[in-house]
């Protein structure tokens, strides 16, 4: 038997066309650098989505790729709710990563080429109750250090590439200091 821990892995990827809530698992997705995942509705450099809206079209995507780590899964299952992948929205679901705990402009190397910097917390919406009462407040814990987002990690892409399930994560840390990552 082995000391290391397991490597970190994909687990899942997942993208729609459309902006439903719900994405739908595939064998791979590609994403585009500067532009996100290809064929999937959040895809493009500038902000897509009204709810991200501030005035001006022109703004940044942060949120090109939806990252979540499977963990979580097993997590609410304890407190009563069932959650497979892609069905929070997220792109990539991974193994075997605290991506919550992961500074802000962290590099993940997923698969061979592709890979994604972290911009910020996914800030859970309404839609996750939609999707099953009573999971929202499921997705942020508050405690004596303050309120903690559980909906997993935005990125943009910087390096195009193919990711497919049972790809290896690299996880490359900026320089210190280490800011954490906001919510976006």
């Amino acid at each position: 038997m082995s000391d290391e821990a397991p490597a970190a892995s994909v687990l899942a990827v997942a993208r729609d066309d459309a902006h439903r809530f719900t994405k739908p698992v595939r064998d791979e997705i590609r994403l585009v650098a500067g532009h996100g995942i290809e064929g999937d509705a959040h895809a493009g450099a500038t902000v897509r989505r009204r709810s991200r809206f501030r005035g001006t079209w022109t703004e940044p995507n942060v949120r090109q790729v939806h990252l979540l780590q499977r963990e979580l899964f097993d997590e609410l299952a304890v407190e009563g709710h069932e959650v497979g992948p892609g069905e929070l929205g997220e792109n990539v679901t991974t193994l075997g990563i605290d991506l919550l705990s992961l500074p802000l402009g962290t590099r993940l190397r997923l698969g061979d080429a592709a890979e994604v910097e972290l911009t910020g917390l996914r800030n859970p919406c309404v839609q996750i109750d939609r999707f099953q009462p009573g999971l929202m407040r499921r997705m942020i814990r508050r405690d004596a250090e303050g309120t903690h987002r559980r909906a997993g990690v935005m990125a943009v892409v910087v390096e195009d590439g193919v990711v497919r399930p049972g790809d290896p994560i690299l996880v490359v840390l900026p320089a210190q200091p280490h800011e954490p990552l906001p919510v976006v």
